[in-house]
C-alpha cells in the first residue's frame, strides 16, 4: 500500500511524505472491534513538501486553510471494518481534496447588460401577465 499518490500530471506525492496512524474505530466490527486498529489517519505536510510545485503550493494553502493544522492536512477514515479499505478510502479522499485545491481558478466573469430588445420583451410579457390577471377580477358592475 506504500505507493506514490498521483494527484495530477504536475503533482505526484511520494509515499515517503505520507504519514499513517492507526487507532481503534467506533462502529460495527463484531468480536474484533476492541482489538483491530482499523481507523486510519493519513497526514500530508503540504506547507513543507518538496514535491509540491511552488505555484501550486500557495493556491492549495489558501484553499485548504481551514483544514490545515500548521500546514499539515489530515484525513481520517473509519467507514470500513478493514484497515486496508480505510487506507484506500483515506488516500482517495486526500487525492480528491488536493486535486480540487490545485485546480485552476475559474475564468473571471465579465458583467454584461441585457439588450434593448430583451428589456422590451420582458416588459411586454409583464404587461400581458397583468392584463390576464386584471381580466380574472370581478367587475364592479356584477
Amino acid at each position: 500500500m506504500a505507493e506514490d499518490l498521483t494527484v495530477s500530471r504536475a503533482l505526484v506525492i511520494p509515499a515517503s511524505e505520507l504519514r499513517e496512524r492507526f487507532s481503534r474505530s467506533s462502529g460495527p466490527g463484531g468480536q474484533g472491534v476492541n482489538t483491530a486498529d482499523s481507523r486510519v489517519e493519513l497526514s500530508f505536510d503540504l506547507a513543507n513538501s518538496p514535491s509540491v510545485p511552488e505555484r501550486l503550493r500557495s493556491r492549495m494553502l489558501d484553499r485548504l486553510a481551514n483544514r490545515l493544522v500548521d500546514g499539515v492536512l489530515t484525513i481520517a477514515a473509519s467507514e470500513h471494518r478493514a484497515q486496508l479499505q480505510n487506507r484506500a478510502a483515506a488516500r482517495e479522499r486526500l487525492v480528491s481534496l488536493l486535486r480540487d485545491a490545485a485546480a485552476a481558478p475559474p475564468p473571471v466573469r465579465r458583467a454584461t447588460k441585457p439588450s434593448r430588445g430583451a428589456k422590451e420583451r420582458r416588459i411586454a410579457a409583464k404587461k400581458r401577465r397583468g392584463v390576464t390577471k386584471r381580466n380574472r377580477r370581478a367587475s364592479p358592475d356584477d
